[in-house]
């Protein structure tokens, strides 16, 4: 569903959703599970999380009535991998394909879905879910995410009666982004945030207000989902979560180990049972809500689950547990941008002060191979992708330069950022000696993590990700559009697999 021209939803609207308690419902024993997921976007792009240019009335809302996180992070910053990852509870390294874009996740990891239904839940989902890949590749009955329905009202009008666990997988903002679609949603770029990391331009301004323009039609989905769900006289016996799989399509952002790939939004409301307009700094992952959602259906959780219960931190009058000191993050291959397919492996740990980054094959292109950087949006240069033009058209002006290097040049094997003091982290303290300590600490500390959950790459087992299929064929032949071409001189046409 799109919603082209945004409009707030109606005042009489909000009121009603705020009254949820006042409606008289059917109780059942077992709450439902309503996933509402955006594609792509940054935890600090919305309203409530400080943003003060887009407009987001309905995660507002529903951050009022339930727990904001602020530490949220995906496993992956990247799409497939990320959701493969919140589906089984597990981190990206223990689930072999899934841990690479246009990939499968193998039939012998359970995901939660499965879990629920064995257990009495009807189960859907609609828009992406898992993906994007091929689960018929390796014989799965269906998508990972579960049934597929057009629509949230058809789930509820066929579903059978009892708990329910619906995703509603969102198509926004994921690029391409109708350039001038900010200015025509009433949002000014010269208001919009440029971070260090990308050039203060009138173009760069542009997409972002684009970007912000796709983050509202996601909000106005939602406050139609929403609407729908109080409609169905089930609203007070629903858990709602509200969050996004990784961070937003720009340089240095998506296909990236730092926040602005990896950090996303996160809200999980249950008036009544959870805890009410309260903000949680808690470390915690995508992958720690299959854990949830199996405990709030009274599911025993699987031993191979990494993730953990958010029970304890959400949950009114429950005592919590002590919580994480970090989380420990990954990446492999995202798209086919490198010759034979390669990907651009790596590890990150990060704590509430600091993120370290081991980068497995630093002689690579993180962006992708030159002249494409296809890792980087629009990945093939075959739509508009005003930020990345304006970069690559301007990577030797001196003023342009240096961001242009922090976003699509090579990195070094090691990465070290103070969070606390450079939020936009520019500045690599890797090799700065007063940080020596901390470096050390933070490496011991990832890689016993990684040793305890049995990655590969710790030395367990064959090393699977440059070589596994890969089942979108046009990645691998990729055609810049003509504007591109001219612009750039570039080939019409790209081979990655000789």
């Amino acid at each position: 569903m799109k919603f082209n021209n945004f409009k707030y939803i109606p005042a009489a609207l909000m009121m009603v959703l705020t009254w949820a308690s006042c409606s008289p419902e059917k109780k059942q024993e077992r709450p439902n599970i309503l996933m509402i997921m955006s594609d792509n976007q940054s935890w600090n792009h919305v309203g409530s999380y400080g943003d003060k240019t887009v407009r987001t009335p309905n995660m507002d809302l529903i951050a009022k009535q339930g727990v904001r996180f602020t530490n949220a992070f995906c496993s992956s910053p990247s799409c497939t991998p990320a959701r493969a990852a919140m589906l089984t509870g597990q981190d990206i390294w223990r689930l072999e394909d899934g841990a690479n874009l246009w990939g499968v996740l193998p039939v012998k990891y359970k995901v939660y879905p499965d879990l629920l239904e064995e257990s009495g839940y009807a189960i859907g989902f609609q828009g992406k879910g898992w993906g994007p890949g091929s689960f018929e590749a390796n014989k799965r009955p269906r998508n990972p995410g579960g049934n597929k329905y057009a629509s949230f009202s058809e789930f509820l009008k066929n579903k059978k009666e009892g708990p329910w666990s619906y995703w509603v997988s969102s198509l926004h903002p994921h690029r391409p982004y109708v350039v001038g679609s900010g200015a025509k949603a009433g949002i000014d770029p010269t208001k919009v945030t440029v971070p260090g990391y990308l050039p203060d331009h009138p173009d760069v301004r542009k997409d972002i207000a684009d970007y912000y323009a796709a983050i509202e039609t996601f909000d106005q989905e939602l406050g139609q989902i929403l609407a729908e769900l109080k409609q169905s006289g089930q609203l007070d016996n629903t858990v709602i979560v509200v969050c996004s799989d990784n961070g937003w399509q720009m340089p240095r952002g998506l296909a990236n180990l730092y926040d602005f790939g990896t950090h996303v939004p996160m809200i999980i409301s249950w008036p009544g049972k959870f805890k009410q307009n309260v903000v949680s700094d808690h470390l915690v992952t995508l992958n720690d809500l299959a854990p949830t959602f199996l405990q709030l259906g009274n599911v025993a959780v699987p031993a191979d689950m990494t993730g953990k219960s958010l029970l304890p931190v959400v949950t009114e009058g429950k005592a919590e547990e002590k919580e994480r000191d970090f989380v420990v993050l990954g990446r492999e291959r995202h798209a086919f941008v490198r010759q034979h397919g390669l990907g651009y492996p790596g590890r990150a740990i990060r704590t509430k002060d600091f993120l370290y980054i081991r980068n497995y094959e630093p002689g690579r292109w993180p962006a992708g191979d030159p002249p494409l950087y296809g890792d980087i949006d629009p990945y093939m240069l075959n739509y508009p992708g005003p930020a990345k033009f304006y970069m690559i058209a301007n990577k030797d002006n001196p003023a342009v330069k240096p961001m242009f290097e922090l976003g699509f040049g090579k990195r070094p094997a090691e990465e070290l950022f103070d969070v606390k003091n450079d939020p936009d982290q520019l500045h690599n303290l890797a090799a700065d000696a007063k940080y020596a300590k901390i470096k050390e600490t933070l490496a011991t500390q990832m890689k016993g993590y990684l040793v305890q959950t049995k990655d590969p790459r710790m030395g367990n087992s064959k090393l699977i990700w440059d070589s596994t299929p890969y089942f979108s064929e046009i990645d691998k032949t990729p055609r810049p559009s003509a504007e591109a071409q001219k612009q750039f001189k570039l080939d019409s046409i790209y081979n990655y697999l000789n």
